[in-house]
């Protein structure tokens, strides 16, 4: 009788301790989303890697992004794209080539602006690890997809403990893909261009691009 009594309590402070992770992650969570949306805009460098053993992948890029409101422009694999809040553009140089489609309600499509909202439905969460990055405290969080037919296994942000700001992103793939992205600048209420989020077709089109409209 005391064995089941000392694994039922054992069971029970388990569960205990995970209900207060999950409700310590999310708190952090949360405390990061309301301090990035007290911003006017928001300035990001940062690291892409993409890794994957099995399929031999290893990339590594540097990438840039401005987010004022739902509205960004971002920079990465030498292509950019300019969300104008109704229309994404997309721009390669090297291809001279300019795509523009309506904005995609697609909820497996990736913006800069999920960055900050994409952990509030559909996840798990847990308290991960503490790591002391030259100085700075990254607490780690832990979240793992509700729906089981994700690609997703799991995601870890890394977050600052003292700005509240995130400093990595690393999702793991079912695949074995992992893809690592960790903030070099995070720069926050800079003075921006009134056209920064807009789009001049006509100055494209004298410089002989080829535009698509979707």
């Amino acid at each position: 009788m005391k064995k089941y009594l000392f694994v039922t309590l054992a069971l029970l402070t388990v569960s205990f301790m995970n209900a207060q992770g999950s409700e310590k992650a999310k708190a952090l969570l949360d405390e990061v989303y309301e301090k990035v949306s007290g911003y006017d805009n928001i300035s990001v460098d940062f690291r892409f890697e993409l890794r994957n053993t099995e399929a031999d992948i290893n990339s590594e890029t540097r990438g840039k992004v401005t987010l004022q409101g739902d509205k960004y422009l971002g920079d990465l694999f030498g292509t950019k794209q300019l969300y104008d809040g109704s229309k994404v553009y997309t721009i390669i140089p090297d291809n001279e080539e300019v795509t523009i489609e309506d904005k995609s309600d697609d909820e497996n499509t990736f913006t800069p602006t999920k960055m900050l909202t994409f952990y509030k439905e559909g996840h798990t969460y847990s308290w991960n690890i503490l790591q002391n990055v030259q100085g700075r405290k990254i607490q780690y969080v832990k979240l793992v997809p509700i729906d089981s037919n994700t690609e997703i296994k799991h995601i870890l942000m890394g977050i600052d403990t003292v700005t509240k700001h995130i400093y990595k992103i690393i999702e793991t793939g079912k695949n074995g893909t992992m893809t690592t992205i960790t903030v070099n600048s995070f720069k926050t209420d800079q003075p921006l261009s009134k056209t920064l989020f807009t789009f001049d077709e006509g100055k494209y089109q004298d410089d002989g691009y080829y535009i698509i409209k979707n």
